[in-house]
């Protein structure tokens, strides 16, 4: 399989920081209880990795009365994301991990220049104790598995016989038409369903879903657990709104994999995260 970072390049100094994690400590953003679970499903933390891509958000002429998707910002905002994920797994990868734990995906605009935003995302590299029986804890592509669940979740998935294979995301963002005058008019004091706007926010909730549930069929998973649907506005204006569809990807460890019955008795708490 070809190396799925040759093209990404790191900057000199994250190089120079894990060359010095890997001679000294491992650094990590999950809380005690959180690290001890990593720790007792078996994944010891490497360091902490992150990605980080300023980006320009571009405009996009949108029509006043009719509902639409804006490909192009769609598309902007997930490259931008992507970007960031790729950096974040490039790191995991130079400090020899398994996979990311703990992902978080933050957005900032910065004031320093129109439409820009930095897009970060951030998590705890671990490696495993022991090989799973597969042989590799990456996933189909070749990739460190990353996860934003939460240290107690990921010691359930791990005891209970799956794996996660990868965070996926699916992203639209959607002007949802204004209403006229007249129309406008006529809802005043009156309880009533706008269709527009019902119609406009399912149908980019489900644009958001259905992409997320392509990345992780790409990744041959059998479902994606943790999921959240976000509705972002950003600096876009009341009327336009990116969906955002998040969650982890995941599969049995074994194809003939049965989950027991018995509850499983958790050995720590996860302190809320």
């Amino acid at each position: 399989m070809s190396d799925p970072f040759s093209g990404v390049t790191l900057p000199a100094d994250a190089r120079a920081r894990l060359a010095d994690g890997r001679k000294h400590l491992f650094t990590s953003d999950l809380s005690v209880n959180e690290f001890l679970l990593v720790r007792q499903a078996g994944f010891r933390p490497v360091g902490l990795v992150l990605g980080s891509s300023v980006y320009h958000v571009g405009i996009q002429l949108r029509k006043w009365g009719q509902n639409m998707e804006l490909d192009k910002l769609s598309e902007a905002m997930y490259h931008a994301r992507d970007l960031a994920m790729t950096r974040m797994e490039a790191e995991a990868d130079a400090l020899g991990a398994d996979g990311i734990v703990g992902v978080r995906l933050e957005i900032e605009f910065k004031e320093y220049g129109n439409d820009l935003a930095e897009f970060v995302a951030i998590g705890t590299a671990v490696v495993a104790e022991e090989k799973p029986e597969k042989g590799t804890w990456r996933n189909n592509k070749g990739l460190p598995f990353t996860s934003d669940l939460s240290g107690q979740d990921f010691w359930t998935l791990i005891q209970s016989g799956y794996l996660p294979l990868g965070l996926v995301m699916g992203t639209c963002v959607y002007h949802i038409a204004h209403q006229s005058m007249m129309a406008s008019l006529g809802n005043i004091g009156a309880n009533v369903e706008i269709p527009q706007f019902t119609e406009a926010l399912y149908d980019a909730r489900e644009l958001a879903m259905g992409r997320m549930q392509t990345e992780a069929e790409v990744l041959d998973a059998e479902g994606i657990v943790g999921v959240q649907l976000l509705s972002l506005p950003h600096r876009w204006g009341g009327h336009t709104t990116e969906f955002f569809a998040i969650g982890t990807a995941v599969r049995p460890l074994r194809d003939d994999h049965v989950i027991a019955t018995p509850s499983l008795v958790l050995p720590l708490t996860d302190g809320g995260r």
